[in-house]
């Protein structure tokens, strides 16, 4: 079927009706192929007519000329218990240069399931009246697969929510960045969203979504809050909800479940990118030892083509837990350092040993050597070695944080910044970020990564050690990096003391999809810190990490109460070294005497 011009007037019409159909079920689809080419050649749109509502509803449409080649539509028309059919409207510019065509047009799965003689099982239902032999699994989830609506009856309105009369016992976090939306028909933005909602397959229902547009930005989140549920250890309760995940920049919609009332929660299941414009229906099976909530979780992308739907959700097997979850404590137990230091009669220019309260000089404070019998004096220094198993930093601080968090008035969530992760935690889509761990790895394994997803082009991320107060004559950093990504920024290694910041080492662009080793020379320094600094690429397609830092041979020289062997070079300053370390452009004693044209 074409259509041809018949006159020169504005925004003449050509409408194509089909037949009344009596009703369909709920995995009804419909597809055909168009063809719709031309400079001028106009918009076309498809609507649904239901008896018994005046609005039609937009199933499809098509804005402008598509090239000369024929594609296929595929619309989900889903459960429609009342006679309805379709019109094609095709609107003409007046200067109409350009044709629209239709063909092949095709019904899949629109019958109501056939009647059985017997329906027996755990898992199965037996319909009323149609006598259709269902999974129990559709029983009670807004949705009449029987026909006959026997499979909806008798549900307990607490445990579902179409949102036609709003959010029910669901709640909007008063923690995220914003809420749901709960609206009627199209999303504002063409090309995003759905055009209906899952209930009722028209325009007339109501479903929950997230609008992408300004104001959001990239990474916003709305987060949707389930009412309380107690322990299911079984299993057998059932969670059961419709998605719509359609458009160029959908970023993530993510569920989870939560036993403490502060905390995110366990991820239980996520959806990332374009799913094309259909209501997808999901269930996940919930254990839990513990009362529990679920969270609906969707974050925005990375421009307005990104909204997301939520519709018809349900709980089956599940009971409601009237009272409230536990709160997680955050503060810390214990403490490393006694409140009160021992007896002592150290000046205030010497460090005071913890456990026994002997004095030395602050020299050897944090020099990667314990001198106190307790290690007292490395007890508040970066580790020698961190591969941040445990989740553990190892002494490393982000000083330029510690600073905003202390302003109330400043947001640190969507700030660049350094931060632990895993591969376990990551989304496949995230495929820049290293998907395992240097020192075991695996999946489990943790790094430490700047997050390029938050802040702006050449935003710089620092993480330091605290002051080094000395360090020996062959002191280095080796450490293994992950760049990989088409916008990595760059990472360096500076060196800070009170009167300089110096760089050591840079790297900038993707080294590929692999851990690399680096290795920075330090030598005999004092009263410093080391720094690694990120910068932020162009867009969030590529993030820095690093793992497994080492200082390696820095502890300082110790002057020996005994004389040089035979195989040892006594420094000018009275240090014994190796005589093969002598002449080897390395200032092995701290004063040069071992580099001296003299020897």
């Amino acid at each position: 079927m074409f259509i041809l011009k018949t006159s020169n007037s504005i925004s003449q019409i050509a409408r194509l009706q089909s037949p009344k159909f009596r009703q369909t079920g709920s995995n009804c689809t419909l597809s055909f192929w168009y063809y719709n080419y031309g400079e001028s050649v106009g918009a076309a749109e498809l609507q649904l007519l239901v008896d018994g509502l005046k609005q039609p509803t937009v199933l499809w449409r098509t804005y402008y000329s598509e090239g000369n080649q024929w594609l296929k539509a595929v619309i989900q028309l889903g459960r429609l218990p009342r006679p309805f059919q379709f019109s094609l409207e095709k609107i003409s510019l007046g200067v109409y240069e350009g044709v629209s065509a239709i063909d092949d047009i095709r019904f899949e799965n629109c019958a109501l399931p056939p009647p059985a003689l017997r329906c027996e099982g755990p898992n199965r239902f037996w319909c009323r009246d149609t006598k259709a032999c269902i999974d129990s699994l559709l029983v009670c989830d807004l949705v009449d697969d029987c026909g006959d609506g026997s499979d909806e009856d008798s549900c307990d309105p607490d445990l579902q929510c179409d949102f036609e009369n709003g959010l029910c016992n669901w709640e909007q976090d008063v923690q995220d960045d914003f809420d749901w939306i709960r609206i009627r028909g199209p999303t504002p933005t063409v090309n995003t969203g759905p055009l209906k909602d899952h209930t009722t397959g028209t325009a007339r229902g109501h479903y929950l979504y997230l609008e992408s547009s300004e104001p959001r930005q990239f990474r916003d989140k709305a987060v949707l809050l389930s009412p309380l549920f107690s322990p299911s250890g079984s299993g057998a309760c059932a969670f059961r909800f419709h998605y719509h995940m359609f458009g160029k920049e959908v970023y993530k919609l993510s569920v989870f479940k939560r036993t403490m009332s502060n905390t995110k929660g366990w991820l239980l299941w996520y959806k990332a990118g374009n799913q094309e414009n259909r209501w997808i229906r999901q269930t996940l099976f919930i254990r839990s030892s513990k009362p529990f909530q679920i969270l609906v979780k969707g974050i925005i992308g990375d421009g307005f083509t990104g909204d997301i739907g939520l519709d018809d959700v349900s709980f089956l097997g599940c009971t409601l837990y009237n009272g409230n979850l536990p709160t997680i404590s955050t503060t810390t137990s214990g403490t490393s350092v006694p409140a009160t230091l021992p007896m002592n009669n150290c000046t205030e220019k010497e460090f005071v040993c913890r456990a026994s309260g002997r004095c030395i000089q602050m020299i050897q404070k944090c020099d990667f050597r314990p001198d106190c019998s307790d290690k007292s004096d490395e007890s508040a220094c970066v580790m020698e070695v961190c591969d941040f198993e445990d989740k553990d930093l190892c002494g490393w601080h982000q000083p330029a944080l510690e600073q905003m968090s202390g302003n109330s008035s400043i947001s640190i969530t969507k700030t660049f910044k350094w931060q632990l992760g895993r591969g376990a935690n990551l989304y496949p889509e995230q495929g820049h970020c290293p998907l395992t761990d240097h020192t075991t790895c695996t999946e489990e394994g943790w790094y430490l990564f700047a997050d390029s997803s938050n802040g702006e082009f050449g935003h710089t991320a620092d993480i330091a050690t605290p002051v080094i107060s000395l360090t020996g004559p062959r002191c280095k950093i080796i450490f293994w990096n992950h760049m990989n990504g088409s916008t990595i920024g760059s990472l360096e290694v500076l060196y800070k003391s009170s009167k300089k910041t110096s760089k050591l080492w840079t790297q900038s662009g993707s080294q590929g999809p692999q851990w690399n080793r680096a290795e920075v020379f330090l030598g005999i320094r004092s009263n410093f810190q080391v720094i690694f600094r990120a910068k932020r690429g162009v867009s969030y397609m590529g993030d820095v990490a690093v793992d497994d830092i080492t200082f390696e041979d820095c502890s300082p020289l110790l002057i020996s109460h005994k004389p040089c062997t035979s195989e040892e070079f006594m420094c000018a300053n009275k240090y014994c070294i190796p005589k093969n370390n002598l002449c080897d452009f390395i200032n092995d004693c701290g004063d040069n005497s071992d580099e001296s044209p003299s020897i």
